[in-house]
């Protein structure tokens, strides 16, 4: 398995394919964790909040709690590369919500984000114990799996609202290169790793996601070639 190339073990070609398809995974999606930045120094700059919401980052908190959970030996088989991914992903989050939650522009809005991070917490938390106290291995493995399919689908579906944007703008303002090619990356490695690993909960989703990740770059494809041509085009003077 990928885990003897993290515990020393002598690795077998599998080993290294299984564990270069998950670190490429890793790789693509340091960049989408990455990604925010830009917003959250311009909230520290403003010291304000503004219009930003901070709700796609609690349910990034918990997609990757949720799927941390999974990948820990006791709930699946273990799958260290899905525990790494998702750890640091969990940290990533809990810093842009801090930020958020610290620069929110008044006392209820700092509340209401500190209920809600409460209620994130509160809930991984009543899944980690219901997933133990009331299912065996193979039933946890199971029910931690579908929870972690229908967070990471959902996820992955979160663009489409963009991409239908591009659609009737014509444009691909709004649609970052750098981050549609980093899903389709991040989504691609991990549906060879879950192939390799022979674990559905883990290429399904990825699946989907490569899908919808390559539809992106051919809409961004499509649309900035589009708008290319446009721009080349004589401009008439009456």
């Amino acid at each position: 398995m990928a885990s003897s190339l993290l515990w020393g073990a002598d690795p077998s070609l599998y080993d290294m394919c299984t564990f270069a398809a998950g670190f490429a995974g890793n790789l693509s999606a340091l960049v989408l964790f990455l990604s925010p930045i830009p917003t959250f120094r311009r909230i520290v700059r403003n010291r304000s909040t503004e219009l930003f919401s901070g709700l796609p980052y609690l349910y990034s908190l918990l997609n990757s709690l949720i799927c941390l959970w999974y990948g820990l030996p006791f709930v699946s088989k273990g799958v260290p590369l899905v525990v790494t991914v998702n750890f640091i992903g969990a940290l990533f989050q809990l810093t842009y919500i801090t930020l958020f939650i610290l620069f929110a522009d008044n006392p209820k809005k700092k509340l209401k984000t500190c209920g809600l991070l409460m209620g994130v917490f509160a809930l991984f938390a009543l899944i980690a114990y219901f997933s133990l106290e009331m299912f065996s291995h193979g039933a946890r493995q199971a029910f931690v799996g579908y929870l972690s399919v229908a967070s990471l689908i959902s996820m992955f579906a979160s663009p489409l609202f963009i991409m239908n944007l591009v659609i009737r703008t014509r444009s691909v303002e709004f649609m970052p290169f750098h981050l549609s090619l980093a899903t389709f990356l991040m989504s691609i490695s991990f549906f060879a790793y879950g192939l390799l690993m022979e674990d559905l909960f883990i290429y399904f989703p990825n699946g989907i996601g490569s899908l919808l990740g390559a539809l992106q770059l051919l809409l961004y494809a499509y649309y900035s070639k589009k708008s290319s041509k446009d721009l080349m085009l004589p401009v008439l003077v009456s």
